[in-house]
């Protein structure tokens, strides 16, 4: 299950969760950040650090 960066990112792009991937797979785009699901090994490091609360498992998306 790879995590996803959802709605309350955009616009906003903290960054505090590229600090906390250690495989480099949360990339910027042009209104928020993504998650690659080919590079996220699901290691849940970046889900707490988010100030907004916008990080989830793909099966939890609210």
């Amino acid at each position: 299950m790879t995590y996803v960066i959802a709605q309350p990112c955009v616009d906003v792009k903290d960054k505090a969760c590229l600090m906390e991937c250690p495989v480099d797979c949360i990339h910027e785009g042009e209104r928020t950040l993504y998650i690659d699901p080919a590079e996220c090994v699901d290691c849940h490091a970046c889900e707490p650090v988010c100030p907004v609360d916008a990080i989830f498992p793909e099966a939890e998306l609210p």
